[in-house]
């Protein structure tokens, strides 16, 4: 009796546990989907800063390294900080060709293991290799060594804000991940069951080798 009270109680905290986390993630979830979609904008302002400079060049045969680097700064941003976002949706690159053939339970572990064992410590890493880099640009307030350039510290906070996104949506993907192991919560990705890549691929490997005509 007094075994089965232990376990219920352990239990209960571990709920408690895993509820005040699990807000702590639909906190960064949200923080992370508004930076994803502002940024998103950004593209079709690089894009009208591509398409004016490239016609001021032809019409007027003028131009200047500065919106060639502001083209490169925005996709640095759009990278960077929609990656975290990226992250979140499960969208990114992933090769599942041999994991899809895994039961759901052990997919679900390697996802828990390889982010805590691989990704958490690269973003770490990443995250505290940028802050000095960034500071120092900052501080001594360097500019590009282009004629023209725009200066340069901007571009390294975006790094170091990049990872510093992504380094939370890690620690939010690996509070979801063990729920979902738990039983805690649902699948939060409907494909996880099986990945896109996979349809595709299992869609190009029922097609005839004759395109479905007759022989």
């Amino acid at each position: 009796m007094r075994r089965e009270r232990r376990e219920c109680a352990a239990t209960g905290r571990e709920r408690e546990a895993m509820s005040a986390l699990l807000a702590f993630s639909r906190g960064i979830d949200a923080i992370t989907a508004a930076i994803g979609r502002s940024v998103s904008w950004l593209i079709l302002v690089a894009v009208l800063i591509s398409a004016a400079n490239a016609t001021i060049r032809k019409v007027f045969d003028t131009s200047s390294n500065a919106w060639l680097e502001l083209q490169w700064y925005l996709f640095g941003a759009v990278f960077l900080l929609g990656a975290a976002y990226t992250l979140q949706k499960n969208e990114h690159i992933r090769i599942d060709i041999v994991s899809s053939s895994l039961s759901k339970r052990t997919r679900d572990w390697i996802d828990l293991i390889c982010h805590i064992v691989f990704l958490l410590p690269f973003v770490l890493l990443m995250t505290w290799l940028s802050i000095p880099f960034a500071f120092k640009a900052w501080q001594i307030g360097e500019v590009s060594s282009n004629a023209g350039g725009l200066i340069r510290w901007p571009a390294k906070f975006i790094l170091l804000a990049g990872f510093a996104v992504l380094l939370a949506q890690t620690f939010s993907e690996i509070i979801k991940r063990y729920a979902v192991i738990r039983g805690l919560i649902p699948e939060p990705y409907p494909q996880h069951d099986l990945p896109p890549q996979v349809e595709e691929m299992e869609a190009l490997a029922d097609i005839p080798a004759n395109g479905g005509k007759g022989k």
